[in-house]
């Protein structure tokens, strides 16, 4: 090599200058990066310690997560419209943009922090996780207590207008022998509970827990009640049998496979098609999650148009609306959901129930009381008979004339009717 060579060395020097502003640039990318990283980190609520106390809560939502979410609506990316007319293919972009640009322009995440700080809430630990609840205690002698279980995508959320009814029923036209206590957990993985960093959380433990909670809350005797996943939690609970636990309701009950004797009835006929078209046209999000929940996480914990128009597609199918999901929630009550899940970056979290659990979605026999009502815009419709099969010491079941899958959030009169109408029986 020739170091005397005024090519060669300008070639070194220019490969020097390259190589420093290289570095600068590239430090210069990473700082911005780490910063950019940092803010997103930092704008989400932190949620404290949890031990074995009972620890008062409250939400309060950091302004720069909020500013955040606002610039990501205003920055989003559409894909190009549907080539049907219906919601065969899912979410309508028209319909789901309205939705976002209400979020955008006229939500407010303020008006449902204060609703939700308005009733007492608290975190916990149980079995090593902060787990968040509701509790609120009716004035009312001989009031029953009773834990309130939600599901995906529901949360705290679906509840809050169901719970003053059930704690004093007296101010709703109620009877006070029908008051409730109420303790309304978030699941492991959602909303403000912590979010489990090993496998194992499956329905079964999560019941369990409910158990310990329920007990360290000072009850001796209560009941359990739960639709979707809150029904698959409630089921487990009620096959451990644990001591107090006298009776739950549920408005969710899972018959996988239905419980068949002979040549199937024309309403179980009816009860199995249409769970067929459930599982062979819509449950496309269920597939995803119980197998790659990670990978989905990605996008929805990073998109909040992606996280919304995942949610949303349950409600066109799931609510009592023919579709049209605004005939069932108002777009503030959809919105106060989704913020659930976007304000706490749990989609990834609240997906991973699904690979824990689907497994377990089976037909359960019990022998405690259990009552059930069917919602007739629910995704399944079973039968009585399968519930008569199932449930040896079935107290109550009905077939409500309104209502669907989020049953507490869409008919929440009704839905109080059934849960008072349905425990009435096994009160000391």
């Amino acid at each position: 090599m020739n170091e005397t060579n005024p090519t060669a060395s300008s070639i070194q020097g220019a490969r020097r200058q390259f190589l420093s502003l290289s570095t600068a640039a590239g430090a210069a990318l990473f700082a911005t990066s780490a910063t950019a990283f940092a803010t997103c980190e930092v704008s989400m609520m932190d949620l404290p310690p949890a031990s074995a106390a009972i620890a008062p809560f409250k939400i309060n939502i950091p302004n720069a997560a909020l500013d955040d979410l606002k610039q990501r609506l205003r920055n989003a990316r559409y894909p190009e419209k549907e080539t049907v007319d219906n919601t065969s293919q899912g979410t309508q972009l028209s319909n789901f943009t309205a939705l976002v640009e209400y979020w955008r322009s006229e939500y407010d995440w303020r008006r449902c922090e204060r609703m939700l700080n308005g009733f007492p809430q608290f975190r916990t630990e149980l079995d090593g996780l902060g787990i968040h609840f509701i509790r609120v205690q009716s004035r009312h002698e001989n009031a029953l207590p009773m834990i309130l279980t939600h599901g995906w995508p529901g949360s705290i959320v679906e509840f809050y207008k169901v719970i003053e009814p059930l704690v004093n029923p007296t101010a709703f036209g109620g009877d006070a022998r029908d008051a409730f206590h109420v303790v309304i957990p978030s699941l492991p993985g959602f909303g403000f509970s912590d979010k489990p960093t090993e496998p194992g959380w499956n329905v079964a433990r999560i019941a369990r827990a409910w158990d310990v909670l329920m007990k360290r809350l000072g009850y001796s005797r209560y009941i359990a009640q739960g639709g979707d996943w809150g029904a698959a939690v409630t089921t487990r609970l009620a096959e451990a049998k644990p001591e107090g636990l006298a009776a739950i309701h549920l408005n969710f009950p899972i018959f996988i496979p239905p419980p068949l004797e002979g040549t199937p009835t024309e309403e179980e006929k009816a009860a199995i098609a249409r769970a067929k078209h459930f599982f062979d046209q819509l449950s496309g999000y269920s597939n995803i999650q119980k197998t790659r929940p990670q990978t989905i996480g990605y996008a929805l914990t990073d998109s909040p148009v992606g996280q919304a128009a995942w949610i949303y597609d349950r409600f066109i199918t799931s609510t009592d609306s023919n579709n049209h999901p605004e005939r069932a929630l108002t777009k503030d009550e959809m919105l106060d959901d989704i913020m659930i899940y976007w304000l706490t970056a749990t989609a990834a979290s609240s997906s991973r129930l699904y690979w824990e659990s689907f497994k377990d979605l089976t037909t359960v026999k019990l022998d405690i009381p259990v009552g059930c009502t069917i919602f007739p815009g629910d995704v399944l419709q079973s039968p009585k008979v399968w519930s008569e099969r199932t449930f040896s010491n079935l107290i109550y079941w009905n077939r409500a004339e309104r209502g669907g899958h989020f049953a507490a959030f869409e008919q929440p009169a009704i839905f109080v009717r059934e849960v008072r109408d349905s425990f009435r029986s096994i009160r000391s």
